[in-house]
């Protein structure tokens, strides 16, 4: 079958129960008891890629944290809504009203799903990038950071100052004390989970050791959110910032979430109609609240995508995410224990809660070469480099690059023993193909892999 037919036939694969798959390359894998299943249907759900040599197998997506496919109830909603898509908060039509009440429904939606405080505002952003950039323009001082932090929480702030993560978290915690009572400051961010090794941190204390020295706490939750309940008053966490695009809702939003005065005071984010409450050729006055913040058209799907999104993790319930995403770490984590050659990365000692991340070294060999060939070959997306965290992975890593396999909602027992027993096959024998590197990465020499016409006729 071609990809073309493939994609012809989408939606029946999709409802179908899904076949394992293996490349022909493959070697009969160790029998393995059998584990969980997926736990929510993913827009992904059943789809075939091409693999070298010809055939198709089952795609097994391990790149979860980079980016999770919609939710099959989230791809359904969009579709409902998009008919009636417009321009949202001044226009007078049926459809711009609709629009209206869809955008200011959703951000009820995200301030409920975490907990927030009745008087926090919900920005809708582009991403977490985006949102700790709104952020960072409003912080009234300097900020302190860990070294683990994703970019996206390393470098938007204007005054930073970077404290190196210690072996155990409580070491840790400690340095962050020291540096806050050494010297004040404004906002402390943190990530809440990290995006290398899927370590979570204690946000609870982390916002007890921020407000006892004078200042606010900031988690970057896009990696946190999509696998544990954040509650923001709980907590006592002051601003949260999380995407839709890793929370099963890829349609190019996001949100930021925290208190009003720091955001009311500072200059509007972007220049532009609606974030205006009158302009003349000499002045502005600029609006407060949420629109100071969100000028032009917002993203009318996104903010959608996120709150049926949000919805159907609480349907899926908490504690069958964790125990779904913990058998499956366990096992991912196990399977590597075995492997011949394999290091597994780790931020701290004796941390016991992580996410459903492992990010490797080869003691010998490119992680780069086998990212490329589990795509080519076997039909396994992970991802191979520093994982924007380049600090954090120089101080984890003895390698310069590693390889990351990360679970979610839709990953199975078989999406893990798929990726364990490729990757034992490809550190003994190598991969099967030749393959060129580029300064785009590693390449199949022949590509004979056809790819699906997405081209408008």
């Amino acid at each position: 079958m071609t990809v073309t037919e493939q994609f012809a036939t989408r939606e029946a694969v999709r409802r179908a129960p899904a076949t394992p798959a293996t490349p022909a390359t493959d070697a009969a894998a160790p029998l393995r008891p059998v584990g969980p299943g997926p736990l929510a249907v993913l827009a992904d759900a059943g789809l075939e890629v091409p693999v070298l040599g010809g055939g198709v197998v089952r795609h097994v997506n391990l790149d979860v944290a980079a980016s999770a496919p919609a939710f099959e109830v989230v791809a359904q909603q969009v579709t409902r809504v998009l008919p009636y898509y417009a321009s949202v908060h001044r226009g007078s039509g049926y459809p711009s009203q609709l629009s209206t009440s869809l955008v200011e429904d959703a951000r009820l939606s995200v301030a409920r799903h975490v907990g927030a405080r009745d008087d926090d505002l919900v920005v809708f952003t582009r991403n977490t990038t985006d949102a700790l950039n709104l952020l960072a323009g409003a912080v009234p001082g300097d900020t302190v950071v860990l070294d683990l932090e994703h970019h996206a929480n390393l470098l938007p702030w204007r005054s930073r100052r970077v404290v190196e993560g210690r072996s155990t978290i409580a070491a840790t915690l400690d340095a962050l004390d020291a540096e806050l009572a050494r010297t004040p400051a404004a906002l402390l961010s943190v990530t809440g989970a990290s995006n290398v090794t899927g370590e979570v941190l204690p946000i609870d204390r982390l916002a007890e050791i921020a407000h006892a020295r004078g200042a606010r706490i900031a988690v970057d939750a896009a990696q946190l959110l999509p696998h544990r309940r954040v509650d923001v008053t709980a907590s006592g966490i002051d601003y949260l910032a999380f995407s839709g695009h890793k929370a099963y809702a890829p349609f190019g939003a996001g949100a930021l979430v925290g208190q009003a005065d720091w955001l009311d005071a500072a200059p509007a984010y972007l220049a532009g109609g609606g974030a205006v409450d009158a302009v003349r050729v000499d002045g502005v006055d600029w609006k407060q609240g949420v629109e100071r913040h969100e000028a032009g058209t917002p993203n009318v799907v996104g903010a959608v995508a996120i709150a049926r999104a949000l919805a159907e993790l609480e349907r899926l319930g908490d504690d069958a995410r964790r125990d779904h995403e913990q058998a499956l770490t366990r096992r991912l984590h196990e399977g590597l224990a075995a492997q011949q050659g394999v290091r597994v990365l780790s931020g701290f000692d004796g941390l016991g809660d992580r996410l459903g991340i492992a990010t490797i070294e080869l003691e010998r060999g490119s992680v780069g070469l086998l990212a490329a060939a589990l795509g080519a070959e076997h039909g396994i997306s992970v991802r191979a480099g520093r994982f924007c965290a380049h600090p954090f992975f120089e101080r984890t890593a003895t390698r310069s690059n590693g390889l990351r396999a990360s679970l979610g909602a839709g990953s199975s027992a078989d999406d893990v023993d798929r990726f364990l027993d490729a990757l034992a096959r490809l550190i003994a024998d190598g991969p099967a193909h030749a393959y060129d590197h580029s300064p785009d990465g590693w390449c199949p020499r022949v590509d004979d892999r056809p790819r699906p016409d997405f081209a408008l006729v």
